[in-house]
């Protein structure tokens, strides 16, 4: 098995606006890959940026630890990381040339890696993972394990969906990957190889209280056409309501979080999910507060909000877009201003407390 150092490109300092507002959240999507392959063998260690400096502070896991392989994985779920600012761009690209010059595997999973390969390839990755990672991370990490000597070469790597990489000269990109659709069988994210305690203190700090993150679905169904979606597509899959609270559970007892921020696109599009969640949530007695993104028409539906605020919701983030119903329809979004107006806080007030 392999040793895998572990990291992500977002650097909150390089982001003056989220540096004051002081909100961080772990980087899940690299915590999820990590999980993944230490489940399948391999050594993994981690070199979280969200406080680091500069893309120099990679240098002493790189020599403390020896990796075989140096993966450059993005936090898929976080909006600001599909946003990338130049800075966090450039830092990427110094991380993975002091990887190369300890002699390091450089695989690269994100947002802007999949919309901008070829720059990726040309200034040191030798594989970049387009669209959801953890599958192909595998498969490529074993392809490698299994022809160390001049593997870029090679053409075996044609049958791994998902990838991009240079075969003498040219630039090679193989057939899309399907998007996993059962999320219970992956392994919780690994908690438990990240410093919490900044992040911690830098919500108290700011806001007074301690929140986490947590992603329950994966993708989005609707067309809108201003949306751009390079790591889940137009699909929508979700975890079973048993396991997240099985793992808000877990994150209740190891880190003793009062908020969390559920990260999906979409939070509970499935019918029936909020429903069943919020009773388990009442039955396991967790109490906490918490955030999600919506669609207007979703929130008309039956009981929908009563569920959430059933289970703690205290904030909602409503994808209204346009009050103009002509701008809606020209975006592709599927809701109409009435809808907008009927799910706005006026009326979830009134309706409901």
């Amino acid at each position: 098995m392999s040793k895998i150092l572990f990291t992500h490109s977002y650097f909150m300092r390089f982001d003056p606006k989220q540096w004051v507002t002081g909100q961080p959240y772990p980087p899940i999507g690299t915590l999820y890959a990590a999980a993944l392959m230490r489940k399948y063998g391999h050594e993994i260690s981690f070199l979280d940026t969200m406080f680091a400096y500069g893309p120099e502070e990679v240098i002493l896991p790189l020599q403390k630890h020896h990796p075989d392989f140096f993966v450059l994985y993005d936090d898929g779920f976080n909006y600001l990381t599909k946003m990338c600012l130049t800075n966090m761009r450039e830092a990427a690209f110094e991380m993975m040339k002091f990887a190369k010059q300890k002699g390091c595997t450089v695989i690269v999973s994100s947002s802007d890696a999949t919309d901008h390969f070829e720059q990726y390839l040309q200034e040191g990755a030798d594989f970049v993972i387009l669209g959801e990672a953890e599958q192909t991370l595998t498969e490529v990490i074993k392809a490698v394990e299994e022809k160390p000597e001049e593997f870029a070469g090679q053409a075996e790597f044609l049958s791994i969906p998902g990838l991009a990489y240079q075969l003498k000269g040219a630039v090679i990109k193989t057939v899309r990957r399907n998007v996993m659709k059962d999320l219970d069988e992956l392994p919780f994210p690994a908690w438990d190889i990240i410093d919490i305690e900044p992040y911690r203190k830098t919500w108290l700090k700011h806001k007074g209280f301690f929140s986490l993150n947590m992603a329950t679905t994966r993708g989005c169904p609707f067309k809108c056409n201003w949306c751009a979606k390079p790591i889940y597509g137009n699909r929508y899959n979700t975890r079973s309501p048993q396991n997240v609270v099985s793992e808000l559970k877990l994150l209740k007892e190891k880190y003793g979080f009062e908020h969390i921020w559920f990260c999906d696109d979409i939070f509970g599009l499935k019918p029936g999910w909020v429903h069943e969640f919020a009773g388990l949530v009442e039955k396991e007695q967790l109490n906490f507060t918490f955030k999600i993104q919506a669609r207007a028409d979703l929130l008309l539906q039956e009981d929908y909000i009563r569920d959430l605020a059933r289970a703690g919701c205290e904030n909602i983030w409503m994808g209204a877009e346009s009050g103009s119903q002509k701008i809606l329809d020209a975006m592709d979004k599927g809701t109409r201003v009435e809808q907008i107006f009927e799910a706005g806080v006026y009326k979830f007030l009134k309706r409901y407390f």
